[in-house]
């Protein structure tokens, strides 16, 4: 009986490794006019960039495994953040995602002098908004950044 080989450790030794989710292929996503995005979404995860401007976490929850000291945020706005009640019935369902969105956006409309804030930042320079989330496609601050863009010029 042969022993099968842990797949960490085949990657160890020189064979292609598969991504384990959605987020670790992230460069797949950039664009190459990204660099000149007014706000971009950004895995809290990640490590900081000189390109991330103005860095706002955006969760309700302190991220897992996250040292506050080493977070090179600027500002933490849980505000934002969709209500628990919202977030678990979402649950990251890509198929959620248009009720999902439907949902957050009323939900935001009370929270209008943190999303002129936000906007403002936007302006002056790059604004990056951070999540934890491990889907770089269907996460609420790829909802807050569109609900964002779409208002940028109104205020």
């Amino acid at each position: 009986m042969q022993k099968r080989q842990n797949p960490s450790r085949r990657a160890k030794h020189g064979a292609p490794r598969a991504y384990s989710s959605p987020a670790c292929s992230l460069h797949e996503l950039a664009t190459p006019d990204a660099e000149q995005e007014p706000i971009q979404i950004k895995r809290i995860y990640a490590p900081a960039s000189s390109f991330d401007g103005w860095r706002v976490l955006v969760d309700r929850l302190w991220p897992r495994g996250v040292q506050r000291d080493r977070a090179a945020l600027d500002e933490w706005l849980p505000e934002v953040a969709p209500t628990t009640k919202l977030r678990q019935w979402f649950h990251h369902d890509a198929a959620r995602w248009s009720e999902f969105r439907r949902r957050y956006r009323a939900e935001l409309s009370a929270h209008g002098p943190e999303l002129l804030n936000l906007r403002v930042k936007s302006r002056a320079g790059r604004l990056t908004l951070l999540y934890a989330a491990r889907d770089p496609r269907f996460n609420h601050a790829a909802g807050l950044r569109e609900v964002l863009l779409a208002n940028r010029g109104a205020d």
